[in-house]
């Protein structure tokens, strides 16, 4: 029986949604475990993907700049967009082909915005989802020991003028759009959140899924300012409670 818990983080700092993300992967890889979901928004941060170019960051200012382990090139996370974080066990007949999974992350924001009238489509050989010449989501994932993780942002009520300050997955030719900008008016995060849950669950066939319990996801995140481009020291301390896995 696949079984998914998911969960909405809520707003989280980059750097402890990322320590989060580890540790459940340690967490997964030591024993089985159903597959998680986890949904967030981050304050504004660039990130920058493990072959990306830093030059392609023009102008961050006060805006933290962090180099991660995620596939692709530099892309803004802020307000207003549907940050997903996947952590699926790859290692089972039915999932381990990468591909497939990539697709049906692909499909699962494709649906979404299918449910609010919007043509969201691939365009290959440049990742994310795209309507004509503007990426509506961004998709950067990895792979460790089997599970995968990083994941999917859709931009929903997004404030696009962050996307200036940088080029983009390193495409001087795009636009980026969101979700709000297509349809003329800000839209409900928490109904696109409950869409995408819905398709992903469907694509990934899972059989059954829960709500993962609040107690097990306290992050303490002491200092969210260190950042590659602003190298201040920050400490994270992943606390207690990480076993809404063992149960």
């Amino acid at each position: 029986m696949a079984e998914l818990l998911y969960k909405d983080l809520g707003r989280m700092d980059y750097l402890a949604a990322l320590e989060l993300q580890e540790k459940l992967l340690e967490l997964k890889q030591g024993e089985p475990s159903p597959d998680l979901l986890l949904f967030v928004e981050h304050p504004h941060v660039y990130t920058i993907g493990r072959g990306g170019d830093e030059s392609n960051v023009l102008a961050a200012r006060e805006v933290p700049v962090y180099r991660t382990s995620r596939g692709g090139d530099v892309t803004y996370h802020g307000p207003g967009q549907l940050v997903v974080y996947p952590l699926v066990d790859l290692r089972s007949k039915l999932r381990k082909d990468v591909h497939r999974y990539l697709r049906n992350l692909e499909m699962s924001a494709i649906c979404t915005l299918r449910d609010f009238g919007l043509d969201g489509t691939r365009r290959p050989p440049y990742t994310g989802i795209w309507i004509d010449n503007r990426k509506i989501a961004a998709i950067g994932i990895a792979v460790r020991r089997g599970i995968t993780y990083h994941g999917l942002a859709l931009n929903v009520n997004t404030n696009l003028s962050y996307f200036n300050r940088i080029i983009p997955c390193g495409l001087a030719w795009a636009d980026v759009t969101s979700m709000a900008r297509e349809l003329g008016k800000e839209q409900s995060a928490e109904c696109v959140q409950e869409r995408f849950l819905h398709h992903f669950t469907e694509l990934f066939d899972y059989s059954k899924i829960e709500k993962a319990e609040d107690g097990g996801w306290k992050i303490e995140d002491r200092d969210p300012r260190s950042s590659i481009l602003d190298p201040r020291p920050h400490d994270l301390n992943v606390l207690n409670g990480l076993n809404v896995l063992n149960r």
